[in-house]
């Protein structure tokens, strides 16, 4: 129905993301891609259906084109899947595996997903591991060959921001006999594409950066080889009814266009805030990638590219009390919970969390949006001054 830039193999992913793949609509040759609605599709008079369509529940239009710009840019030989939420795609990768089998996860991680897997997982048959996977020795260990059929990594890690080297984890998993799978939400794939280091599974909770307006629930996997496993999860999300809607991915297609710009200025700007709040007199520690001092700050550089991304934690000197105090304060960065927006967002994480969360309580999650970095450090300095006065 479309067609791709013939020339598309040459260009930057930066330029097929702003075109959206280049495709121009046939019948009105609109630059934009227009929304496909329908549920159903009218046979041939054989019965068959040329058109590849025959209902809304497996397949759309619109989210196969979404699909094919998040594919080119991970790298995904395998291709995309969209999901109607982040929560919808990361279990699809769960409940693709068998009873009995075995997980390694982080300790630190995206907080619903690690509930999940505390009390779900165990009905579907599965046993979970966790530990601190940017130990590599610690993974070494949990990891059992012959039972481990999953790893799981999240990087950088949420609300720490941890770095766990994927290559060195993908060698641990295969070795083991085991596949290896990333949330790499808060790198995106402008800094980091887990697919090119050896991992099998990239996911994203697509409702953050990739879509970037804060107006999206959606969820994201790509897959570096098309094998037995691919498709099982193909059909858990046909048979669950988890495809992404053709209006929340026509608005997600809207927001990978333009991802690299924000990126590029979000991941600047957490920098110089990163840098800046590490010499306030009122942060007792700053946690980001980006900075010399951070435990995985060689593997970062290593593994991202063109910034550390757009997430940081500051845990604040005077503790709980005080970090909230703090966010109390704030004028132009908005309480909120989520990140990847354009719009900044701040979060006392281990009172959202709740009972036995491992945020400590003096720590304030900062989503950096693309707002002035003067004016968002100057929003945090007096929030900071006045949580403590």
């Amino acid at each position: 129905m479309t067609q791709d830039l013939k020339t598309r193999r040459q260009l930057h992913p930066r330029s097929l993301a702003a075109q959206a793949m280049g495709k121009v609509d046939p019948l009105t040759r609109a630059v934009v891609p227009p929304i496909h609605v329908s549920t159903t599709f009218v046979r041939d008079p054989d019965n068959a259906y040329s058109s590849g369509f025959i209902y809304g529940r497996p397949d759309n239009e619109t989210t196969r084109e979404a699909e094919s710009v998040l594919a080119m840019l991970e790298e995904a030989q395998a291709g995309a899947l969209l999901f109607a939420s982040g929560m919808a795609a990361a279990t699809a990768v769960f409940q693709a595996l068998s009873p009995g089998d075995h997980i390694v996860a982080p300790k630190v991680m995206y907080w619903a997903l690690r509930s999940w897997l505390l009390t779900e997982a165990t009905r579907w048959g599965l046993a979970v591991d966790f530990v601190e996977t940017d130990d590599l020795s610690q993974l070494q260990a949990a990891v059992k060959p012959g039972a481990t059929r999953l790893v799981w990594l999240e990087t950088p890690s949420n609300p720490l921001w941890t770095i766990t080297d994927i290559e060195a984890a993908a060698a641990i998993a295969h070795a083991a006999g085991a596949r290896l799978a990333v949330d790499s939400t808060c790198a995106s794939p402008v800094h980091t594409r887990p697919l090119t280091l050896g991992a099998d599974i990239v996911m994203h909770a697509a409702t953050k950066v990739l879509n970037g307006h804060s107006d999206v629930i959606a969820g994201a996997l790509a897959a570096r080889e098309d094998d037995a496993f691919w498709n099982r999860i193909k059909t858990v999300r046909k048979g669950q009814g988890g495809i992404l809607g053709p209006f929340e991915a026509f608005l997600l297609l809207r927001g990978m266009r333009t991802l690299h710009l924000r990126q590029e200025r979000q991941s600047a700007s957490a920098l110089a805030l990163a840098e800046r709040l590490a010499a306030h007199p009122l942060v007792a520690r700053v946690l980001y990638p980006g900075l010399p001092q951070h435990p995985g700050h060689d593997v970062a550089r290593r593994q991202m590219q063109g910034g550390f991304g757009y997430m940081l934690s500051i845990q604040v000197v005077g503790g709980e009390a005080a970090a909230v105090r703090t966010a109390a304060h704030v004028e132009l960065y908005k309480r909120a919970t989520s990140l990847g927006g354009v719009e900044s967002l701040i979060e006392h994480r281990a009172s959202i969390e709740g009972s036995g969360t491992p945020c400590p309580t003096d720590l304030l999650r900062l989503s950096t949006g693309i707002e002035d970095t003067q004016d968002l450090y100057a929003d945090l300095d007096q929030a900071l001054r006045a949580g403590h006065g």
